[in-house]
Parts: C-alpha cells; structure tokens; sequence
C-alpha cells in the first residue's frame, strides 16, 4: 500500500509536537494532525498552564533542534517539601543530587510555540490543521486516518497525542481505567513583593497541597488543591478577597501579593488506558496515561513516553513494527504506573486519616536523613539513571 507518511501524529499539543519535531529531524516523513490552529507567540502576561520540564524532557526536546526563549522559563534548583505544622520536612537540592538543576518551569504555549516553529523549519514535516480523525483502519503495511476534512491519510504507524479524550483512542477501541480524587486544583497566577528565585515548593495540609512553581522576577503560579466546594466557594471571591485568603493559608515565604493575574479550576483525577499499542498504533501523553498533578510530572511522563518511542524508530526499520511497540510499551508502562503509584500514594499519605499523615511526615523525615536516598530519588524523577556515572 502507498503511504502518505512514514509516521502520523494525532494531536500537536505539546508531547505529539515534540514526538513530530524529534522524528523530522531524524528524517522521517510525519503528518501532524491538529483540530485547532497553530499556536500563536506568547505576550503579555504568563499564561495560566505552566508545565515543569526536567533533565530527561529538556534533552529531548533539544535533539529535535528546538530552542526555548530564556526570557519566559525559569529554572529552578531547589524543591522544598514539608508540611503544614512543621513536623515534616524535606529540601531537594540539585547541586547534592549531582544536577545543575531540576529542570525549568515554562508556560505551555511557550513551549508547544517553540515546537511548531521548529516543525515549520522541517521540510519532512506536513501539519494538518483544523481536522479531527473519523475512522482508522489496519492493513498489513500501513494504517489509514480518515479525516473530518474528507482527506484519507495513511502511514506504516499512527501515534495518539490527542489528550485525555482521546478520539484515536476510542476509534482503537481500547479502553481506560480512571479514578476521581474528589478535588479541584486552582491555578493562580500572581505577581508579589518578594522575588521567587530558583526553588519550588510543596506545603502539604489535611486538605490537599499548596504549591508555589517560580516564573521569572516577582512572579509565581500557585496552585491550590482542594474539596470540589472549596475551590467553588474561592472562585466566587474578587481579586481582593482571593488574595487575602491566599495570604492567610499559603506560608509566609511566598511574601505579600502586589496582583492576581489570572485564575482557573480543574478536577483532579487518574486515568491509565488498557494498553497502549494495536497493530500500527501506539498511545503517548494524556492518551495512555493521566497521573495526579501533584508531583508536577504529567508532562515530563508524556515527553519521556515520546523519548521512548522515538529512540526505538530511529533504531528500527518499520516504525510500526509490533515487537518494537510492544518493547516501548513494556518500557513505559512500568515507568509511568510506578508514578501513578506513587503520587496516589502521596496524595493518601497526606491528605488520608491522621495515622497516615503521621506516615506521610515520618517519610519527609527520612528522606531528609538520608542524602543519598534523596540524590537517587531526584535523579530518578529527572529520568536520569541513578545508578549510571556521570
């Protein structure tokens, strides 16, 4: 069968625009098919979606060609986890972890611009805008996408990149497995007195985390889980009122707010999908996987599955051969149910009966004993190897 590409993409969000940037610039023909437009250039004020990137991403992300402006990230080289009443307590350190830094925060549409721009660069690459799939078919050398737009597309292998609901997904027929924590998040993008600097931190209380992700100069984006009727009550709350309540129950390290600048909610819940491969199809990001947000790895997993795959295409001949799909299968989804394991388990650990609370704090305390442990911990959530010398 004739294929239009080698590989095509669904979804150009961030983990499938990286997948297309990688895989262009190895060389292969991809077709990137996105419902919306093209992402514009970010101004202005931060946008609200901020997204940590660690070692493992930022290098990914670099052998596509792609290039980040300094100028709206942040690195930081400190994560500081404790509890609300002190008793808990623990402080990562980049420098002690054998580390420049952990990584940068940046704004999503920073970093899905940056991608496409590059995307535009690779003469290997066609993007499809304002299109959605209708149906998927397997042969026996390819795969066909039928389109929205009446266009018919076909490639040796189609990836999933389209979010947690996932149309390719559903075409595929492969079901998922989910879990509602029965909390919002509210993202709160503010501007203070104090400048944030290079660390982030996590204060966890019997209610859910207050977190603080550092962006350049004196600005911050906060996040603040809790009950579903909480976080509706706050959102009712002007600006003025919203910062005081964040100035009575965020720690005093955060500093005097001077603006709230935006503000939105979302629920919080799991999702692992069934499996992540068929017969020239695979599943990367939110499509297979969506993990609870309090460790911040949501994207970092998604980026390392589209490492993964892209490093066993580059490395093979047919990019939809099903043994190579089944060893980036078996390869990801040991990683990432390890991380959904273990955020839920942080999230009932602090957030559960007191008896687990004591744990949770006992947990802090031992990691903090134990600077090794710490060192492993860190590089392992980088994706780095912790047992490999550098």
């Amino acid at each position: 069968m004739q294929q239009d590409h080698d590989i095509i993409i669904v979804g150009g969000g961030m983990v499938g625009a990286a997948l297309a940037a990688r895989l262009g610039h190895a060389g292969f023909s991809i077709g990137l098919v996105e419902r919306d437009d093209a992402p514009t250039a970010p101004s202005g004020d931060y946008d609200l979606r901020i997204s940590s990137l660690n070692a493992r991403s930022l290098a990914f992300i670099k052998a596509s060609g792609t290039a980040l402006p300094e100028e709206r990230s942040c690195p930081f080289r400190h994560i500081d986890v404790f509890n609300q009443d002190g008793s808990g307590h623990s402080l990562f350190s980049a420098e002690e972890s054998g580390m420049e830094d952990f990584g940068i925060f940046v704004e999503n549409l920073t970093l899905q611009y940056a991608l496409w721009q590059r995307l535009e660069q690779l003469p290997s690459v066609t993007c499809y805008t304002h299109c959605a799939p209708l149906t998927t078919i397997s042969a026996t050398s390819a795969r066909l996408l039928e389109l929205d737009n009446g266009k018919t597309l076909s490639a040796r292998l189609i990836v999933g990149a389209d979010g947690a609901q996932s149309t390719l997904r559903e075409l595929a027929g492969i079901s998922v497995s989910s879990y509602d924590y029965h909390q919002l998040a509210m993202i709160i993008n503010v501007e203070t007195e104090l400048p944030q600097q290079d660390v982030s931190w996590q204060c966890f209380t019997p209610t859910g985390p207050l977190a603080m992700l550092p962006l350049p100069g004196q600005r911050a984006s906060l996040v603040w889980y809790d009950s579903d009727d909480a976080i509706k009550d706050r959102e009712q709350l002007d600006d003025e009122a919203l910062k005081t309540a964040i100035e009575t129950a965020f720690p005093t390290r955060l500093g005097k707010l001077t603006r709230i600048v935006a503000r939105a909610s979302f629920p919080i819940k799991r999702q692992h999908a069934q499996r992540y491969i068929g017969k020239r199809l695979a599943l990367i990001g939110d499509a297979a996987h969506v993990v609870h947000p309090l460790a911040g790895q949501g994207l970092n997993i998604g980026l390392h599955d589209a490492d993964t795959l892209a490093e066993i295409i580059i490395q093979g001949r047919d990019p939809g051969d099903y043994v190579n799909l089944l060893r980036f299968e078996c390869q990801r989804r040991a990683a990432n149910q390890a991380m959904i394991a273990a955020t839920d388990s942080f999230h009932h650990l602090f957030t559960g009966a007191k008896p687990l609370r004591q744990l949770g704090d006992l947990s802090l305390q031992l990691a903090e004993r134990f600077p090794l442990a710490k060192r492993m911990m860190m590089q392992q959530a980088n994706g780095l190897n912790p047992f490999k010398r550098r």
